[in-house]
């Protein structure tokens, strides 16, 4: 990588098919929002759901409520997208009169197969009837609807991004492939390039930030250092693989990459990094701290997030959100507290 604030010939325009982006070199972005809720739309209403002697349809789509984007970066394509879908049915009983009820859907993401998204089933109201059609709708209608969100997933990543990677010169193709979002996803999607200034020297001040966050945890705090410092735990709630030295000026690698530095101190109380992301401003790292105190019922856990980027705040404080604490709680069953 050219160092920052130096020009990069990758991205120098050349007389090809790719016009501006090079290689497919820069990071694009493709809002597939609206896209989407047409797509649902189109895949869920007037489903029919049949089996078992009992029929059912799809009548509404009551809610559908999320965002979803593609992104070519080097030629592959990353996608985020989370969505809660509330779909209506109704099944016609043998007395000619409507069972009705609800299939809400409240986390189709890229975090989860879709095997393992929840699929709830309502009954309007409770008849015999009506228990034996949502009983069908629970234990066997639910590979249809899996079928179609399938569906969906599909068409994101095949028919929505036809055109995002950009034939290079002569037509040489490379191989593409898809990959679905780990911490820098969301990062890259809200990150704003920083400016250089024309200076006689290269380089630039950058203008940063502190980030604090508090969060508690229903486990003994030893256990909380154990998810920080345990290779396999670490694998376990970033999903993927990890390098980690867990001592003084080891290394530490994860999110494919993405986030990257060496420990600085390790200790049951206190973990401090020298931490980066890999988008930042080449050479620039930050310095984390973790206070762990452990309460009487719980695990109080303090970060202190000193040089980040100032174009990087609010992306860095959701991204620890979501791919470290919420996923440390979920992966771990340490609990939220209200």
């Amino acid at each position: 990588m050219a160092k920052w604030g130096e020009g990069d010939p990758r991205w120098i325009v050349e007389e090809r098919p790719d016009a501006t982006n090079v290689n497919n070199w820069h990071w694009t972005e493709k809002n597939a929002c609206a896209w989407s809720q047409e797509k649902i739309k189109d895949l869920f209403t007037n489903l029919n759901i049949d089996g078992n002697g009992v029929s059912c349809k799809v009548s509404e789509i009551e809610k559908c409520e999320g965002e979803a984007v593609a992104n070519n970066r080097k030629g592959k394509l990353i996608f985020f997208y989370e969505w809660n879908i509330v779909l209506k049915w109704t099944s016609l009983g043998k007395s000619n009169k409507n069972i009705e009820g609800k299939i809400n859907i409240p986390n189709l993401s890229e975090e989860n197969d879709i095997s393992e998204v929840d699929i709830e089933i309502t009954l309007k109201d409770s008849t015999d009837e009506g228990e034996k059609v949502k009983h069908f709708l629970h234990t066997k209608g639910k590979d249809i609807i899996r079928e179609s969100l399938k569906k969906y997933v599909s068409s994101l990543k095949e028919e929505f991004t036809k055109g995002m990677i950009l034939p290079k010169k002569d037509n040489i193709n490379d191989n593409i492939t898809n990959i679905t979002s780990g911490f820098n996803v969301k990062m890259q999607m809200n990150t704003a390039p920083i400016q250089a200034k024309q200076n006689n020297v290269l380089g630039y001040k950058i203008s940063t930030t502190t980030i604090k966050q508090q969060q508690k945890f229903q486990c003994r705090a030893e256990e909380f250092y154990n998810v920080f410092t345990t290779l396999e735990m670490v694998q376990a709630f970033t999903k993927g693989p990890v390098k980690l030295e867990p001592k003084k000026h080891g290394k530490f690698e994860l999110f494919g990459g993405n986030i990257y530095g060496e420990f600085l101190e390790v200790s049951l109380t206190k973990i401090v990094q020298k931490w980066r992301c890999k988008q930042w401003p080449s050479g620039h790292f930050s310095e984390v701290t973790i206070d762990i105190c452990e309460k009487n019922d719980h695990t109080e856990v303090n970060l202190t997030q000193i040089d980040v980027p100032t174009s990087e705040e609010e992306s860095t404080k959701e991204n620890w959100e979501r791919y470290y604490w919420d996923a440390i709680k979920r992966t771990f069953g340490f609990g939220y507290f209200m």
